[in-house]
């Protein structure tokens, strides 16, 4: 009952108090907190299955934000974005885009506490919300056309992280390693590059252009300054990630929860069995 209703890793204190009151020792107290949160923790499957069906809908999003945009000439020309605005029609091709993508991160807002916990679920609700206030007020004001490049912007990585989980949990780490190096290149030429000197330079700079400022400028600019933040936090847990794939320490997702162990000295042991496997391993590579 406490740890569905007050906290799943109760204090210190609250520890002392349910020993008195179940006349458990404190360590078979702070053991079953921990079997209890590893019970609740998704398997493989689960996460094997939620990676599979997001890198299948990015592909085809991706695909479609594509055919929608290449014979436009706003996707070659960002000036073009604003030609005629705020008189622009909307295209059959648009209309599906938007319809897509705000339906998928409609969900994956709503199926965040059921999906794999994260430790960036704050960030991610952040995210969720962010875009699909973007998706919803671009739509309101006819900012169509740069609402369509951001999509495609996003969804172009998405494809390779979510590529590489499939194949990590497939066990098959040499072609998820490989992914995750193009992913990371990927990412950052989209995300830390083209979205901020591009997209948001052509959202910030070339509209005062032809109009005078207004509500919507700054508030949209103002939404995808926070996406923008949210690209350098997960730049830098890319980077942290890439580091430990660099030195052999990398494994899994680095977001994820980690299950945990009964006792420290589980984890001590695998920490020396870990450090003695990889040993092992660089020696066999060396020859030795």
């Amino acid at each position: 009952m406490y740890f569905c209703t007050q906290a799943r890793a109760p204090s210190q204190a609250d520890v002392r108090s349910l020993c008195k009151k179940t006349s458990w020792p404190e360590r078979r107290v702070q053991v079953w907190f921990r079997r209890r949160r590893n019970q609740e923790r998704p398997g493989l499957r689960k996460r094997f299955c939620e990676a599979s069906w997001r890198c299948v809908f990015y592909f085809f999003a991706f695909v479609g934000g594509i055919l929608a945009l290449y014979d436009k000439p706003w996707f070659y020309n960002l000036k073009e974005v604003w030609a005629d605005f705020p008189k622009q029609s909307m295209l059959p091709s648009q209309y599906w885009y938007y319809l897509l993508e705000m339906g998928f991160y409609l969900s994956l807002l709503l199926s965040l506490s059921f999906d794999v916990k994260r430790k960036d679920f704050k960030e991610q609700v952040i995210h969720h919300i962010a875009t699909l206030t973007l998706l919803g007020f671009s739509w309101i004001s006819n900012y169509i056309r740069v609402g369509t490049l951001v999509m495609a912007i996003h969804d172009s990585a998405d494809i390779l992280l979510e590529g590489a989980k499939v194949f990590n949990y497939a066990k098959w780490h040499g072609t998820a390693n490989g992914i995750f190096v193009v992913f990371t290149v990927l990412f950052m030429v989209t995300r830390l590059v083209i979205f901020p000197f591009w997209v948001i330079h052509c959202t910030w700079v070339y509209p005062l252009e032809q109009f005078a400022p207004f509500f919507g400028y700054y508030f949209f600019n103002a939404m995808l300054l926070v996406l923008q933040i949210l690209h350098l936090y997960w730049a830098v847990l890319i980077l942290q990630m890439v580091c430990k794939f660099i030195f052999g320490k990398l494994e899994g997702d680095d977001r994820s929860d980690e299950e945990e162990d009964d006792d420290d000295s589980s984890k001590e042991r695998n920490h020396k069995l870990s450090h003695t496997n990889g040993a092992g391993a660089r020696g066999r590579a060396n020859g030795h």
